[in-house]
């Protein structure tokens, strides 16, 4: 077990190297820009954007994750943050081309910067890890698109401390924001 654990960190290191700093600098100022920042995923990409969410909520960033009965509709001055690893989602398809057409603005984590979605996306972050676009041992020891989902997971926390000093907020103003119905 712990020669596999010790592999999964290694990939996501290699994984985590591979980023272009400047999509990350562009994607903390794309958050900071928006009025409200609505994200989407699908399967365990979309655990990973549900918790990049309650993290920009604990920032005081306004945010709203879609499919929730509560989010508005998107608009000018919104993003859509949107996770794609493979590059190509039939609904995701959809909902960046409804988040488009109505003013916000796209921004995409993928691994497949070539694919369909992201070249109509207004942004992209390149997160150079397996998906399931790819067969599995391609690029990893993990099933399916493990690699992708816990870089990114480890890549929006490392995002959180630029926003929070960016912000100048503290430690004390997150967890006053943190719910109290637990």
């Amino acid at each position: 077990m712990y020669t596999t654990a010790r592999q999964i960190l290694d990939e996501i290191d290699r994984v985590l190297r591979g980023v272009d700093p400047t999509q990350v600098d562009a994607l903390a100022q794309a958050i900071l820009d928006a009025k409200l920042v609505i994200v989407h995923g699908l399967g365990r990409e979309g655990l990973v954007m549900r918790s990049f969410a309650m993290r920009l909520m604990h920032l005081g960033i306004p945010v709203a994750v879609t499919g929730d009965m509560t989010t508005p509709p998107a608009g000018p001055g919104m993003l859509f943050l949107v996770a794609c690893g493979p590059g190509y989602l039939g609904t995701v398809e959809a909902l960046a081309g409804i988040a488009q057409r109505a003013g916000a603005k796209v921004f995409m984590v993928t691994a497949q910067p070539g694919g369909s979605l992201p070249q109509m996306a207004d942004a992209v972050l390149v997160l150079p890890a397996q998906t399931m676009a790819e067969g599995e041992g391609s690029s990893s020891h993990q099933a399916m698109g493990s690699a992708f989902e816990q870089a990114m997971w480890i890549l929006f926390d490392a995002v959180v401390p630029v926003l929070q000093a960016q912000r100048g907020e503290t430690t004390e103003d997150l967890r006053k924001r943190h719910t109290n119905l637990e």
